[in-house]
């Protein structure tokens, strides 16, 4: 590991740091994101869990900003473009990946956004609520804010009388979340176990209890032996790899 690098990514923390003192949240996650990829391509676990504290903050900050913004829309199309701040529920015919796109234009933008998709309505009358990014998918089965009935050819197999209230989207998010958490194996290698929380908090970055779980695994690895067999080696041996399905991976 060169001191070259070390001076970097310590460098980035300071000003994800500044701009956050700043209140300038965008600029603070992106530094804290470049850090925590940096940090990780040198296998510095201890500073990937140093790291995680400005980019959990910035983003709690981002969620207060879409929170604040006092909007709650649906939408069908996802190729609209956010112009406010607010909460947003994506869905069909509109999927999870189109969603993604969505939101990675609004933070370009600065503009202040949360952004779940729901898959049409389960048999037992849930909605799967998905997030993904192109790679794997976390999903949670939630009741849906109203008792609804299921309507044939419909693209979302009911029919919603209008948007939830915050209430209900943010325990939506939560559970989400909570899932992606359930789906790190505590039995796997440090080292993989960090490599599937990073993807999990690509697919859902505003969950801070990822977060918080991320610098956990990351503590875990200092000091632990590198892993014999590559992730995907062992994803492969597992028949865990790149399976996105009804139940994620």
């Amino acid at each position: 590991m060169g001191e070259l690098h070390l001076s970097q990514i310590d460098e980035l923390m300071e000003r994800a740091c500044e701009a956050l003192v700043r209140m300038r949240y965008f600029e603070a996650e992106r530094c804290a994101l470049r850090a925590l990829g940096a940090a990780h391509r040198e296998l510095d676990f201890e500073r990937m869990a140093r790291i995680t504290l400005p980019l959990q903050e910035a983003r709690r900050q981002k969620m207060q900003l879409a929170m604040d913004a006092g909007c709650v829309r649906v939408l069908d199309d996802a190729s609209e473009r956010l112009r406010r701040g607010g909460l947003y529920l994506v869905q069909p015919p509109a999927i999870a990946i189109e969603t993604r796109a969505l939101v990675q234009d609004a933070d370009r933008r600065e503009v202040p956004v949360h952004v779940l998709t729901r898959e049409p309505m389960t048999s037992a009358g849930l909605w799967p609520i998905a997030m993904v990014n192109g790679e794997v998918a976390i999903r949670a089965r939630v009741a849906p804010p109203w008792t609804l009935e299921v309507v044939a050819g419909s693209p979302t197999r009911d029919r919603a009388p209008g948007p939830p209230d915050e209430a209900w989207f943010l325990a939506a998010s939560e559970a989400v979340g909570d899932a992606a958490i359930l789906m790190a194996d505590p039995k796997d290698h440090p080292y993989h176990r960090v490599e599937d929380l990073l993807e999990f908090l690509d697919c859902h970055p505003l969950h801070e209890k990822l977060h918080q779980v991320l610098a956990d695994a990351c503590r875990a690895c200092v000091g632990a032996e590198a892993p014999k067999q590559s992730r995907r080696a062992t994803r492969l041996m597992q028949g865990k790899w790149n399976r996105i399905g009804d139940d994620g991976w």
